[in-house]
């Protein structure tokens, strides 16, 4: 199988089978959902080849009939009878509603061009624009319009760290989007395409009809690779890389049912480079994530590995976006499992692959350190410490670190809150260097605070806050006490060499680690190595 093009960075359904380039036939799939019904709205995180999804189907509609040779809808689909298609996409930068108004109606001129139509002189805002336009595309091809809207929320997301300005940008969006269920009458098909699932109430009260399928399992694979398409798709790309890491690095993503998805980003980019590296994360910018998360009081930790229902993983809106819609949607965390109890499921969200754990981490420590610290070294040096047992230097590195980091996340003055910041910084720190990590790992009695694993060693840590420096060794003691009584290192006990039961008190006042106490999982002892 000769090798062909990586399509890296193209959106035009065209060019890419101009340049016989590398293409994942995903028509059976359009297929499908052309044939199931009429008004339908994905959402997925950027770099998902959602634009060239898009462009798909507008060629389709349009009878290219060239570009869709060999693939499965070819002889399928009614060649004879094209559709006028009307694509609009908010690819700009909207500081305000006026601005996407100008875009929109730009964008319309340019499709009554296309179409050799007059422009229309009395519709002077996009709403009336886009009715008009409606009406005279049908009336003049004796054919239904075909509507493909992608990056429906740009607008929007673009400007979250504006409420004001994003609910003005929201508010307009609305109205115009209604326009499309008013005009029903001139309509043949519709797909709505972003990153997040805004509400209907909020964005798409006047287009209600539309269908969300961005967790239906008909639909999953609509875009992203699967394990299949790496192995036959790309198949001549595939020597001299590693096939267990290309999925443990890129791999993972999953929307309903039981198939994962490769990203398509970071595969391309991996075939061009043959290098493993954060290529996707890297294109982005997660601030307004990494400032929600600080203003919500949450750390990562808090997030992965917990069952949320539907309502918390799609509740998005300008001014309530919970954390875990905010990080599922935007593809930092994906579904690893589910559970149906009755009529409601839940959903378990967790690290999509490696190149996410390690580099969301990472990027969030170096947000927090206001001493512009490098997390990396940070991490290896903690690590290495551990491992070679030298509790003393870990606990005086450990605290000079945490003296760098703020505490926005446990200002709340609640101790399980104060606890939980102190673990979730030195799980962050060891995640972004791929440590085996698992915060408030589970036993039968209850949950270890943070294990960590370093080849046949395991540590098991118990966070306390200590009121006064007089209250440490108490403190040190119940830690201690609490993971030896509540069994939390017998699950270890076959496959660890050693386990290391680790206590470690902070301060309120002091805001840092005072002490620290470490003694072997088999002792009952006061103690092998403390420090403060």
């Amino acid at each position: 199988m000769a090798r062909k093009r990586l399509p890296i960075g193209i959106q035009s359904f065209a060019r890419l089978r101009e340049t016989d380039s590398y293409y994942v036939d995903k028509t059976p799939l359009i297929r499908n959902l052309i044939d199931h019904g009429d008004y339908w709205f994905l959402s997925r995180p950027r770099r998902f080849g959602k634009s060239l999804l898009v462009d798909t189907i507008k060629a389709l509609f349009e009878g290219q009939e060239t570009l869709f040779e060999g693939l499965d809808i070819h002889p399928y689909w009614d060649w004879s009878a094209p559709h006028p298609v009307l694509r609009l996409s908010f690819d700009g930068k909207y500081s305000a509603p006026e601005e996407i108004e100008g875009d929109i109606i730009e964008q319309l001129e340019a499709m009554e061009r296309r179409y050799n139509l007059s422009p229309a002189m009395t519709s002077d805002t996009g709403p009336r624009r886009l009715r008009n336009l409606l009406d005279r595309l049908h009336d003049t091809t004796g054919r239904h319009v075909v509507i493909l809207v992608d990056e429906y929320d740009k607008p929007i997301l673009d400007t979250l760290g504006d409420p004001t300005l994003a609910t003005a940008n929201r508010d307009y969006l609305r109205g115009f989007y209604g326009i499309i269920k008013g005009s029903a009458a001139h309509v043949r098909f519709v797909f709505v395409t972003g990153i997040s699932m805004f509400s209907k109430v909020s964005l798409f009260s006047g287009l209600n009809n539309l269908e969300d399928i961005s967790l239906d399992p008909r639909f999953a694979t609509l875009c992203g690779y699967t394990g299949t398409d790496i192995d036959t798709v790309f198949a001549p790309e595939l020597d001299g890389l590693d096939r267990e890491e290309i999925r443990r690095w890129y791999n993972g993503y999953n929307w309903g049912g039981d198939t994962r998805v490769y990203n398509p980003f970071d595969v391309l980019l991996l075939f061009r480079k043959r290098e493993f590296r954060a290529f996707w994360f890297e294109t982005g910018s997660p601030n307004f994530l990494f400032e929600t998360l600080k203003a919500k009081s949450i750390s990562p930790m808090e997030l992965e590995g917990r069952f949320s229902d539907m309502s918390l993983i799609s509740k998005f809106d300008v001014n309530d976006i919970s954390p875990e819609a905010l990080l599922f949607q935007t593809g930092y965390l994906t579904i690893t499992d589910e559970q149906k109890e009755g009529y409601r499921t839940s959903y378990r969200l967790d690290y999509p692959n490696l190149e996410v754990k390690l580099s969301l981490n990472d990027e969030l420590l170096a947000h927090l350190d206001e001493r512009d610290r490098i997390p990396l070294a940070e991490g290896r040096s903690l690590r290495a410490l551990l491992e070679a047992n030298d509790f003393k230097g870990f606990g005086e590195q450990l605290r000079a670190w945490l003296a760098s980091i703020p505490y926005q996340w446990h200002a709340t003055g609640d101790l399980a809150r104060y606890e939980a910041w102190y673990a979730s910084l030195l799980h962050m720190c060891f995640r972004a260097i791929g440590v085996e990590v698992h915060a408030e790992d589970i036993s039968s009695h209850g949950r270890a605070d943070l294990v960590v694993r370093l080849g046949e060693q395991v540590f098991i840590l118990e966070f306390k806050m200590a009121d006064s420096i007089d209250d440490v060794e108490a403190k040190l003691d119940a830690a201690l006490a609490q993971i030896r009584d509540r069994g939390y290192a017998d699950k270890y006990r076959q496959g660890a060499q050693s386990i290391h039961l680790i206590g470690i008190a902070c301060g309120r006042e002091a805001r840092n680690l005072l002490e620290i106490r470490a003694e072997p999982a088999d002792t009952q002892s006061d103690g092998d190595s403390q420090i403060s």
